[in-house]
């Protein structure tokens, strides 16, 4: 049985502790993975920091992290698409509340994970650029084709126009490079936001029309440039994204669905438990006011929830490894690789909570 070592968060608050690990075998429909990179995201430090009224249920010591890369050590029982020596990507769940569970991971060397969430990397893709994908693919593909969000058709190697458009604010982010990537896939032109020196980049990607989103006119713009157009829904991700799309939304013809990314409060300056709930319930209060006066809904995306419907496999088993493999999609954001091992990963959380644009952060662990 493999020796494994993880990077646990011993208690809430508490800063990350690399230590033995048991090695768990996988149960059926898992495989276990040796990861050789995995990504950060904000929940790794969120969860960190504001333990008290994020992830609540968790039990510690726990092991955070979502995105890994590897190789598949151990199958279980029923898995048909992966066996020992095959390289993926995979969606950890771990700190799921129906989960609870460290041996699912990320932040370790062998990690368990759903095979239902897994996708195979073709040969050119090395680990640390795949790493970027799973949470910020998810968390999209959450918003776009799931029945209670914006309930676009699935995508294809050959999509069909829909004659729609779709809205992501925050196009360079992680989950807005992957949206952009899985609306056109799908068939639907996709207006989006983004600093002017990342356009082309989103421009390459797909989008239709990208807008600075620091301009003073940007939301009259984007009502203009929806004009004949038919609005299919928006996904907002970062601070500010959900009022400036339910103005925007209110304004179109269409469906007037927002699914939000971004909560009414951030903790990237400290952690207060009064301040955040009162922001919590203040701002969606605010928010969903403004939407109802506008005939706008909203409705939170969480990433993971994918794995309980159909979307997980039309995407991690149906569209991805091809268009990995025939480089119709890009792991982006693009990687920037800041530690080479277990030990290194509370430093990338730190950074990462400062704060990073158009990139995502990885440690690899070989």
């Amino acid at each position: 049985m493999p020796s494994n070592r993880a990077a646990w968060i011993p208690a809430r608050h508490r800063p990350l502790e690399v230590g033995p690990a048991p090695y768990t075998a996988p149960g059926p429909g898992q495989i276990v993975v040796r990861n050789h990179a995995v990504a950060l995201n904000p929940l790794d430090w969120v969860i960190q920091l504001a333990g008290r009224v994020a992830y609540t249920w968790l039990t510690y010591p726990a092991v955070l992290g979502a995105d890994l890369a590897g190789e598949v050590v151990e199958v279980g029982a029923d898995v048909t698409r992966f066996q020992p020596g095959d390289r993926v990507l995979a969606l950890s769940v771990g700190t799921d509340k129906d989960a609870d569970s460290a041996a699912q991971g990320a932040f370790q060397h062998y990690a368990v994970v759903e095979e239902r969430l897994a996708s195979p990397l073709p040969p050119g893709l090395s680990y640390v650029d795949a790493a970027v994908l799973p949470l910020g693919l998810s968390t999209a593909a959450c918003a776009l084709f799931q029945k209670d969000h914006l309930a676009l058709p699935h995508p294809t190697a050959t999509p069909q126009p829909s004659g729609q458009t779709v809205l992501v604010w925050g196009g360079s982010t992680s989950v807005g490079t992957n949206a952009i990537q899985l609306a056109v896939a799908a068939g639907y032109e996709v207006i989006t936001t983004a600093s002017p020196h990342n356009a082309d980049r989103l421009m390459d990607l797909g989008a239709t029309r990208v807008f600075d989103y620091r301009s003073p006119t940007v939301e009259a713009d984007i009502v203009e440039a929806f004009a004949g157009r038919t609005f299919a829904g928006a996904l907002a991700v970062g601070p500010g994204s959900t009022p400036a799309c339910i103005r925007i939304a209110g304004k179109c013809h269409g469906n007037r669905l927002v699914s939000m990314v971004t909560a009414p409060v951030t903790f990237e300056n400290g952690f207060s438990l009064l301040r955040t709930a009162t922001g919590m319930v203040g701002g969606m209060v605010s928010w969903q006011g403004a939407a109802w006066r506008r005939g706008v809904r909203l409705k939170f995306v969480i990433g993971s929830d994918l794995k309980k419907n159909e979307v997980a496999t039309a995407i991690f088993r149906d569209f991805l490894p091809d268009a990995l493999a025939q480089g119709r999609y890009q792991p982006l954001p693009p990687a920037s690789t800041v530690g080479s091992s277990l030990e290194d990963l509370q430093h990338a959380m730190d950074l990462q909570r400062k704060g990073v644009s158009a990139t995502k952060l990885v440690v690899t662990l070989d």
